[in-house]
């Protein structure tokens, strides 16, 4: 293994030159795939157009998930996609700049609502990596059948569809089970799943387990924050409240007669504990169940998806172990929320040439978010930081896609969307000044809004012949704020700061008065390649998006957030308040791959790569957009020798300097990681070994945040300011998959 790693590696440096706007796709991946080619009466099994999808290479699913517990860094090879840090299963996907709620982020369909004033919860975590079967991603330019609420554009993420038994086999079963080790963090964990089946009934049980401690940075960071107040960092380069644990379950039944499938899953996520170095807490709790209800139907005229489903959460926060803590209890804060969806919709096949596509989608969700008494100033009266509160969506749209011939293709789409949000009235710990008079003033307005948006999207693609295709699309995309934007009321600085999604360290306060985004994207890309899609190929994909009312952030000047001090501070953590403002962001995905040979004995080998670009401006205030990813190259040489495949990788990310002035978000330096893996698969059995960061290289993410996991968390100065999240130092990993 030794000996094909220094060969990987020699030869990455030699392609250099020309890999560097490579990636490899394999027989197997399909990447921005054709739409309907030809339009059967009978049945279309694809509910949605492929038109600007990214679709996952299993491949590549396979060997990131020896690499890691968290969903969605299985898509951080992706053109276009970055990664906001949290906790260790709970990364934010960002698609051009652009995260968390404004991205669609579907889970076996599901449409999951974060239900945490920090958004520790988020979608994808309550997937295991394990159990990701595909991820397609719509960047930008989203259908609008996929598409709604969402600016960003929509990553969908399945687990694998049910399995039947063959008229011959009568009865079908299948076993799986996997373990792995990674080294830094000392992580551990595994899954299994056994599923029995006949022709027409399927039962399917899965279960994981995903533990870590903290683990280590490449060297000692604790001098960027020496002699401030709060106790001294943890073992020099172990990075405070990055441990998690996490259970998932999942049992699913599936009934087939002919062209009828029914699907019902029921999942279930025990939480234990994760940490989240960027937020003033750790979430010391998260237990939701998720009901899932599906139809397919495949009829003369086409398709026909229904689906409700039904989420409970109780999720819990507080400071763990490695925080300074307030008292003997901590502050403890508590939220349960309920989300409800339906969907119903139609693929319709009007003629060979042309799909029309209609639906409606519905979704209900409530929020309590109350902060228990805690003694002190924290009492003796619970704190209701949202109470009762509502975002009801309603949306109806219609898309028509044609194949003009055989070298256009084309899509119109529209969609309604209806947003109703409110809130009831509040309280604070206490009927002090500081706690009664921002909630009085909160209580006598009407916090009831009505939000009443529209999406279009216009695509084509011109393939002139089998070695090149062109795309280019427009797109006018909605956003309504999410209910931790329109209703956190206080202005004390403490309770301020419990309310951040950004992982920056700052303290947020809600508007109720925030407008919709309202998004509009130009986009255009070119895809070059062999006949085959085999021996090479390169894409390029353009994008502007300007947005209306883009919801950023502005220096607090009321109520007890005030201040000269936090107006004019460009070196500490603020107290801020959403706001409306202007945007614009534009950027270029390059990726590529390219075959190298099959020299002598020692396989085929190939090259592959993928750089980003994304510039994100506020044209309201002249400022930087927050979290936006510096540009970044990765390169990678892939081996195949027999059972064997093995790859070197090197991630550059350049320095992060344009930064948010607003929130005086901190600077990073540029990096280079190397990465080796390699894996050898018997008939029944993976078994995955790698390492990464191999030369044990520090850095700091660049949309890691603050670290703010060691100090006093109770007050903005209590944490030295100036600290970004330290990456991972170097890790050993192993991975065993077996079926059976």
């Amino acid at each position: 293994m030794n000996q094909l790693s220094l060969s990987g590696l020699a030869l990455l440096l030699a392609v250099l030159p020309f890999a560097a706007m490579a990636e490899e796709v394999p027989q197997d991946a399909v990447i921005a795939a054709p739409a309907l080619a030809t339009v059967e009466v009978t049945a279309n099994r694809s509910s949605n157009s492929s038109l600007g999808a990214l679709a996952s290479d299993k491949g590549k699913l396979a060997a990131q998930r020896s690499t890691t517990s968290d969903s969605a860094r299985l898509l951080q090879d992706v053109p276009g996609i970055s990664l906001q840090g949290a906790g260790g299963v709970s990364s934010l996907p960002v698609i051009h700049g652009l995260a968390d709620d404004r991205v669609r982020v579907q889970v076996d369909g599901m449409d999951l609502v974060s239900a945490c004033p920090n958004h520790m919860n988020s979608t994808l975590s309550y997937i295991d990596a394990s159990k990701v079967d595909s991820a397609t991603v719509f960047a930008g330019i989203t259908p609008v059948s996929v598409g709604g609420d969402s600016i960003g554009g929509t990553i969908q993420v399945k687990s694998l569809p049910p399995e039947f038994a063959t008229a011959e086999e009568k009865i079908y079963t299948e076993g799986r089970a996997s373990a792995f080790y990674r080294s830094n963090g000392n992580a551990r964990g595994g899954n299994a799943a056994a599923t029995i089946a006949t022709e027409s009934l399927n039962l399917t049980y899965s279960g994981s387990l995903a533990r870590s401690g903290n683990y280590s940075a490449a060297k000692d960071f604790k001098a960027a924050g020496a002699g401030a107040p709060g106790g001294e960092w943890l073992g020099g380069n172990v990075v405070g409240s990055t441990a998690y644990q996490s259970i998932n379950q999942d049992v699913g039944f599936a009934v087939r007669h002919e062209e009828h499938l029914l699907q019902m899953n029921v999942g279930m996520q025990h939480l234990v504990f994760e940490g989240f170095p960027n937020q003033r807490m750790d979430m010391t709790a998260n237990n939701s169940t998720q009901t899932n209800l599906r139809y397919t139907g495949w009829f003369g005229w086409g398709e026909l998806e229904a689906r409700v489903y039904d989420q409970n959460t109780r999720h819990g926060m507080n400071m763990g172990p490695d925080r300074f803590t307030y008292g003997t209890l901590g502050m403890p804060m508590e939220t349960e929320a309920k989300t409800t969806g339906a969907l119903l919709q139609g693929n319709i096949a009007l003629s060979e040439r042309d799909v029309f596509r209609t639906g409606i989608e519905y979704q209900n969700y409530t929020l309590y978010d109350w902060w228990p008494q805690a003694g002190g100033m924290m009492g003796p009266n619970t704190f209701w930081n949202v109470d009762y509160g509502k975002r009801d969506r309603l949306d109806i749209f219609g898309e028509w896609e044609a194949n003009w011939n055989a070298a256009w293709i084309g899509q119109l789409g529209m969609r309604s969307d209806a947003v109703n949000s409110n809130a009831a009235p509040v309280q604070g710990y206490n009927a002090a000044a500081i706690w009664a008079a921002d909630a009085a003033a909160f209580n006598a307005r009407d916090r009831a809004r009505t939000d009443r948006n529209w999406d279009m999207t216009a695509l084509a693609r011109y393939t002139p012949d089998a070695t090149q295709t062109f795309d280019a699309g427009y797109a006018r995309k909605s956003h309504s704020p999410n209910l931790y934007q329109r209703y956190p009321w206080s202005t004390q600085p403490m309770a301020a700061l419990m309310n951040n999604f950004a992982g920056d360290g700052n303290g947020y306060i809600g508007n109720i008065d925030l407008k919709p985004e309202v998004a509009h994207t130009l986009s255009a890309s070119g895809d070059w390649h062999d006949a085959d899609k085999e021996q090479w190929g390169l894409k390029a994909t353009a994008y502007y998006t300007r947005v209306q009312n883009y919801i950023d952030a502005r220096r607090c000047d009321f109520g007890q957030c005030g201040g000269a001090a936090n107006l004019v501070t460009s070196s500490g953590f603020t107290n801020l308040q959403y706001v409306n403002q202007s945007a614009r962001l534009y950027g270029l995905d390059v990726s590529g791959h390219t075959r190298l040979g099959s020299p002598g004995t020692y396989g085929s080998f190939s090259a592959s790569g993928v750089l980003n670009y994304v510039r994100g401006e506020n044209l309201t205030t002249g400022d930087n957009l927050y979290n936006i990813m510096p540009p970044n190259l990765k390169l990678a040489v892939s081996q195949r020798l027999g059972a064997w495949n093995n790859s070197a990788e090197v991630q550059l990310v350049d320095a992060k300097t344009q930064v948010s002035q607003v929130r005086n978000e901190i600077r990073t330096g540029g990096y280079s990681l190397v990465n080796l893996r390699g894996s050898y698969e018997w008939k029944q059995i993976r078994l995955d070994l790698g390492v990464e960061n191999i030369f044990n290289r520090f850095y700091a993410l660049p949309l890691g945040g603050a670290y703010v996991a060691q100090g006093a968390s109770m007050s903005s100065t209590g944490i030295p300011w100036g600290v970004a999240v330290p990456g991972m130092g170097r890790s050993v990993n192993a991975a065993l998959n077996v079926r059976f």
